[in-house]
């Protein structure tokens, strides 16, 4: 059983190296959602909390672990970016910031 345990203890260990678990917390830039009229194109969301363009990425993540996130959008409409970073439902609001 210890062998099974070191293997994963391992895999834990590798996921973290190549980004795939994140053990960095994103700052919280606000406890509300960004709410915007978005024309069609490609955006990248900001998921450290560091930028001064919320919700979008302004390259203030570099140096950590944090990658901005693509969102295609299609259609002309409003979106309720997440402010807080902490959704369930990244990049879009899914109302955890009540919970913080």
């Amino acid at each position: 059983m210890y062998g099974l345990y070191s293997i994963m203890y391992y895999a834990f260990i590798e996921a973290i190296k190549n980004k795939i678990i994140n053990m960095e917390k994103p700052v919280i830039a606000q406890k509300s959602p960004y709410v915007l009229d978005m024309q069609p194109g490609s955006y990248y969301y900001c998921t450290c909390g560091k930028s001064a363009n919320q919700p979008f990425c302004d390259g203030s993540h570099k140096g950590s672990s944090f990658v901005p996130k693509k969102v295609e959008v299609a259609d002309i409409k409003k979106v309720a970016w997440c402010g807080c970073k902490h959704s369930v439902n990244l990049p879009f609001c899914d109302g955890s910031h009540a919970k913080l």
